[in-house]
């Protein structure tokens, strides 16, 4: 009897001390699942950020090839306009340049007092020639 009664003792024993082993196991079971609850909640959060940072980085490129095509416009606009000023340069330069137009710069001059050596230096052609334009006005 009495290793019978040792016997149910230590089952006892044994059996509270994998009662405690398993309440153990237990709490350690439910700390880690709300660990992982807790992980699972900071990763939706920074998946959210995520998704918020590529939806801002996507808004910068678009609004970045916006600026490059606007950039590309105004650029050929410019070039347009460098075009059509050059273009109205040389047609002031050669309209500068026509004898009528020094012409009436000379008679112009001349009715203001300006000398010929000035008119000469201010047309760019020979005292002798603006002399001869001068006679010609009748002034």
């Amino acid at each position: 009897m009495q290793i019978s009664a040792l016997l149910l003792l230590s089952l006892t024993v044994t059996e509270l001390v994998l009662l405690f082993v398993v309440i153990a196991f237990y709490l350690r079971l439910r700390k880690s699942e709300a660990l992982i609850a807790r992980m699972q909640t900071k990763q939706e959060e920074f998946l959210v950020k995520l998704r918020a940072n590529a939806q801002l980085e996507q808004e910068l490129v678009d609004s970045f090839e916006r600026r490059q095509d606007e950039l590309s416009r105004l650029d050929t606009q410019l070039t347009e306009r460098v075009f059509i000023l050059n273009k109205l340069l040389k047609q002031a330069d050669e309209y500068a340049r026509s004898p009528q137009f020094l012409r009436q710069i000379i008679i112009t001059g001349h009715r203001q007092g300006k000398t010929v050596k000035e008119l000469a230096k201010a047309t760019g052609i020979g005292a002798d020639e603006v002399e001869f334009i001068i006679d010609q006005s009748g002034d």
